[in-house]
């Protein structure tokens, strides 16, 4: 008799179990909670304004970039065809996640529909891969002005540099769509907690309730070829770019080349991480946060103030609107 209860118990606790584990393996996630800056509230709102404020300065300062390349013909060269790119894209990049941000500031429940989160991540991820790739092409635009001067018009002609930067963000289009189909294909059962800002791909793999291990080789061979190969094309074409300049007689002409290339090795340690990361301490998070709006605020104000030829067409463009 005892053997039979005993028998009776067993299988009344499996069935149990069972119950409870088909119920949270049928429990999907249809929003996001995204943390943030919850356990500091004081902090929230301090933070809203300096971010508006540096997202506004954002949008001014590369629109006006982005205007001058378009509207002064000076500037119609393949360097300053990749700057307006790269200003293109920084607004992008920002707009991708600082709305969300400056919402969840002001939004006691800071939620995220699952199809939301998907378009930022992709839009966040496309943006940081598409960056790296531009700037190794930056790279490459000033590697052939300054070492092959005497070629520049014919290798970076318009039917070069064009299908270049058309390359660039395709690459990183199609980089993001495969890491986020990856991510958003995964079950999701129950934890919807994000420990940051923004839906950043790391901190919501770590949310699934599968084997990610595939998604992690997937992202670390997507970090080779968009971090690591763009990085160390970037380092090898300087080398060659410095040596170039060191061999220049006059004063003048190593002053003008170094110029040249100067606001673009200001941009490149700064580049983004496509990959994103989950960010555990309150300071990690305003780091990452405050690195993904600073280097776009600074980029035109690096261009700007170091380029003549910018600064010329901005007063161009200021002078004209004055007089009409």
């Amino acid at each position: 008799k005892n053997h039979k209860n005993e028998f009776i118990r067993i299988t009344i606790l499996n069935i149990k179990r069972h119950t409870m584990e088909s119920a949270n393996q049928t429990v999907s996630v249809t929003e996001f909670i995204l943390l943030g800056l919850s356990a500091h509230p004081r902090l929230e709102k301090t933070f809203f304004v300096l971010i508006l404020l540096m997202y506004l300065v954002i949008l001014l300062g590369n629109g006006v970039l982005i205007l001058v390349t378009v509207l002064d013909s000076r500037l119609h060269t393949p360097m300053y065809f990749f700057l307006g790119n790269l200003s293109f894209l920084d607004i992008c990049y920002t707009t991708s996640s600082v709305p969300l941000i400056l919402d969840s500031f002001l939004t006691p429940r800071k939620t995220i529909p699952f199809s939301t989160c998907a378009a930022q991540m992709f839009l966040s991820f496309a943006m940081g891969a598409t960056e790296c790739v531009l700037l190794g092409m930056m790279a490459f635009d000033r590697y052939v002005a300054i070492c092959n001067p005497l070629r520049y018009p014919v290798v970076m002609s318009k039917a070069a540099y064009v299908p270049m930067a058309v390359s660039s963000w395709a690459a990183g289009s199609a980089a993001s769509m495969i890491q986020t189909s990856l991510a958003m294909k995964l079950p999701f059962c129950g934890n919807n907690v994000i420990n940051h800002f923004t839906c950043e791909i790391l901190a919501v793999l770590k949310l699934a309730c599968a084997d990610i291990s595939i998604n992690v080789i997937s992202m670390g061979v997507t970090n080779v070829i968009f971090l690591g190969v763009p990085v160390l094309f970037i380092f090898v074409s300087y080398i060659f770019i410095l040596s170039t300049i060191l061999r220049i007689p006059s004063a003048e002409g190593r002053k003008k080349a170094f110029s040249t290339c100067s606001a673009h090795l200001a941009v490149v340690p700064k580049s983004k991480d496509p990959l994103g990361a989950d960010k555990q301490d309150v300071s990690d998070k305003l780091t990452s946060l405050f690195y993904g709006v600073v280097t776009p605020m600074l980029n035109p104000i690096i261009y700007s103030l170091r380029n003549k030829d910018v600064k010329a067409a901005v007063r161009n463009l200021v002078s004209q609107k004055c007089f009409t």
